[in-house]
């Protein structure tokens, strides 16, 4: 028995404006709901983005981040003059000055990369191609359990794994060294464990993968927990 990825949840100090730039990132529909709004998938992919009221300002470089693909150089700088025009600024990461994606970060400072479109890693994925942890294997192979996805990659510390009908994005680990964390994780995943599966019995299982327990509040009906990492995951209870 393992638990579904059912959302990325995605903290922002303004919902909508966020909601409007990542809609035209990754054209999928908005959606408004009672407890704020989610960008539901017009690809492949089987989860929404859930964007949450925060009042947490971004205090450092995300831990988390998304790749977006490309189909071509004209889509690729198409792509990055549109979200520059919605209100993404240039981002200096670190790299280096030959690489061939551009480093942007959305109008709250979060961080995302638009792949070039000859990238053979993301070739098979749709707009949305992986969400980019910086994280240890350890943590790869936790989420590996958790989800029941299989490992793809596992060499040099870097792990990725992908649902096992290649649908979706990949969700990848760079491994150490670990960027500082300061506050809350902007982008969480948002597991709910299968049917048949108590929450309580989820819970010990994924204590027992080395997930902790941890004292942060979130809306009603969701347990926030942390990954062998300490990033903060989101489990739905069932009623």
């Amino acid at each position: 028995m393992t638990s579904r990825l059912t959302a990325l949840t995605f903290l922002a100090r303004d919902p909508a404006k966020l909601v409007a730039f990542w809609s035209s990132a990754l054209d999928w529909r908005p959606h408004s709901e009672k407890h704020g709004v989610t960008l539901v998938p017009t690809d492949g992919t089987r989860f929404p983005i859930i964007f949450e009221l925060s009042s947490e300002d971004k205090r450092s470089q995300n831990r988390n981040h998304l790749d977006l693909t490309t189909s071509s150089v004209e889509d690729h700088s198409a792509t990055v003059q549109r979200l520059v025009d919605l209100g993404a600024m240039h981002a200096d990461v670190g790299q280096g000055p030959h690489e061939a994606h551009v480093v942007l970060a959305d109008p709250e400072g979060n961080e995302l990369c638009i792949i070039e479109p000859d990238n053979a890693f993301l070739a098979d994925c749709e707009r949305l191609g992986a969400i980019n942890c910086d994280g240890t294997k350890e943590t790869g192979y936790f989420w590996s359990d958790v989800l029941g996805w299989p490992l793809i990659w596992d060499q040099n510390d870097e792990t990725v794994i992908r649902d096992p009908d290649g649908t979706g994005p990949k969700i990848t680990w760079s491994g150490p060294p670990l960027l500082p964390k300061s506050g809350h994780n902007r982008l969480q995943l948002t597991i709910t464990p299968s049917e048949g599966l108590a929450t309580h019995e989820e819970v010990e299982r994924l204590i027992d993968l080395g997930a902790t327990h941890t004292a942060l509040g979130a809306s009603e009906g969701v347990l926030i927990m942390l990954d062998p990492d300490g990033n903060e995951f989101r489990v739905i209870v069932r009623p």
